[in-house]
Formats: structure tokens, sequence, C-alpha cells
């Protein structure tokens, strides 16, 4: 396998839930784990895995739990504690604490993973566009947009002009080989590549209020190397959410993206992979034994 290839891989997660991932990179270097957003797949990151997998580390693109081709939870259990159980069980299994880059939902996931153990998980955290607050506004237009495709799509068309919907600041493509990574056809319809599940019982991609305290238990642990990157378009992370941030997690970093709205890598990749590679070779790179 070359750099540039993957191998997909099954990991064992929280209660025996398999996940799939696609690995690159030599076995033997450090690893980092891609933790993308909710209704997303491993291939919400665009060519960065790939990217950070040539500047000599081994880069894990995961599906989450009920995502992609990841195993649906048997007991439609998609809380925040299922989630983070989830990292530390492919942390783990990495055999090196890596890096967590988390996108919204994974972002939540990973903040709580590094957070609430009482021993290591990670190297270092990643958090694109998600902070401890978030305007609700922004989260709830996720929500629309998740819950418009549960009852499928005529065509792959249809897909994409929900897609387009929800983001305006891109061109409008139709590509149906991106498009059906991302659906499942059943009975003639198209359906996103997530369980119908994960939407219901309230879930968002932030954690409850009645779970505030907590985010600010684990947020004052975290003592690992972190990274924001936010899309200056987006209208999910507000500056209050920066500077909460910051004094949670001093030393924290921020990289603000032009053009990018709430999926940044899709939005900017190139600009996003340079962020990551930066923040890699410059706070992580050092710190690694």
């Amino acid at each position: 396998m070359t750099l540039m290839d993957s191998e997909r891989k099954i990991f064992e997660g929280f209660e025996g839930v398999h996940l799939v991932a696609d690995v690159r990179g030599d076995p033997d270097a450090w690893p980092v784990l891609f933790l993308h957003g909710g209704g997303q797949t491993r291939y919400a990151w665009g060519r960065t895995a790939e990217t950070v997998a040539a500047q000599g580390w081994r880069t894990v693109a995961l599906d989450l739990r009920g995502h992609g081709e990841s195993d649906w939870a048997p007991n439609g259990d998609y809380s925040f504690t299922s989630f983070c159980a989830d990292t530390v069980a492919v942390a783990d299994a990495l055999g090196k604490p890596p890096v967590l880059v988390g996108a919204s939902l994974g972002g939540m996931s990973a903040m709580l993973a590094e957070g609430t153990s009482d021993r290591p998980v990670s190297s270092g955290l990643v958090l694109v566009d998600i902070t401890p607050k978030s305007n609700p506004k922004g989260i709830e237009r996720i929500q629309r947009f998740m819950q418009s495709g549960l009852d499928g799509f005529d065509s792959l068309e249809d897909a994409a002009a929900a897609i387009a919907a929800y983001t305006p600041n891109r061109e409008k493509r139709v590509n149906p080989i991106g498009l059906q990574k991302v659906l499942r056809q059943r009975d003639g319809r198209w359906y996103w590549h997530w369980d119908p599940q994960f939407i219901g019982r309230g879930r968002t991609e932030v954690v409850a209020d009645r779970l505030a305290g907590l985010l600010d238990v684990a947020m004052s642990n975290i003592h690992v190397p972190t990274l924001l990157v936010r899309g200056l378009l987006s209208d999910v992370v507000t500056q209050e959410g920066v500077d909460e941030l910051m004094t949670k997690i001093p030393g924290a970093t921020v990289v603000g993206v032009e053009g990018a709205a709430h999926m940044i890598a899709g939005d900017r990749n190139d600009a996003f992979s340079d962020a990551v590679v930066t923040f890699l070779a410059e706070r992580i790179r050092p710190t690694l034994p």
C-alpha cells in the first residue's frame, strides 16, 4: 500500500459495534484519527487524510456508528456517551494516542473523550467548526437538512438540490459517484447513508443543556495542544463560543478559513488541509517521543 492508497479496516467500538475506516500511511507512523460530523461519512474529509498521510502520519478516517458503512447501533444508542466511548476504543486500538480531528459531532466527541477520561486518550485535538457553545440557529439548520431526507429522494439530482440548498456558498454540482458514497438506494429511492434513528430522540450536534456540567469538566481537563479551525461563513460557531473555548483551553489556537461555512473540509479543502498540516508539524511533532 502506498501513501496515496487507503486500506479499508474495521475497528470494534463501544458494545461491539463495528466501525469502518480508511487507513493511509506508514503503519509505524503516529496516528491521526478523523471523526466526521453528524449525517456525514468518512468521505467528508476530501483529500485531507491523504495529504496528512503524505506528510508522514498514519491517518484513519472513520465512519461513526450509524453512518456510512459502520454498524447501526442495535439499541439505537446515538448518545454522546456512545460516540465518546467509540472514540476511546478506536484510539486505544491504534496503539499510540492519536491526534483527534473532529468536525461538529466528531469534535464534540473528541473533546469528551479527551476531557472525561482519567488517562491520556489523544496527543492533540483539532476541532473543526465546533465550540462548547454554538449558535442554536445554526444547529437547527443542520437538523432541518438532515430531516429533509428522511423520506428519501427520487433521484440523485434531488439529493444534490438538497445539498445545494444547505450549502449556498458552494457551486451546485451533481456528482453521481460522489453522491453514491453518501446515499443508499432502497426500493427505488435514495436515502442518506445513516441510521434514521440518529436524528430521533431530539439529539443535536452539541451536548444538551442538562449535560453542560459534564462538558465543563471535560474542557477543564483538556491539556493537549488544541486547534480550532472555524469557517468564517459558519452560522454554528460564534465569537462568543471561540472566546469561551480560549478561556477553558488556554494555549489553544484558532484559524479562520475564509469562504468556508460549517463544512470547512468540503468548502475549502486546501486551506483546511494546510491548517491541519501546519498544526501537526509545529504543535504536535515536537511533543512526540
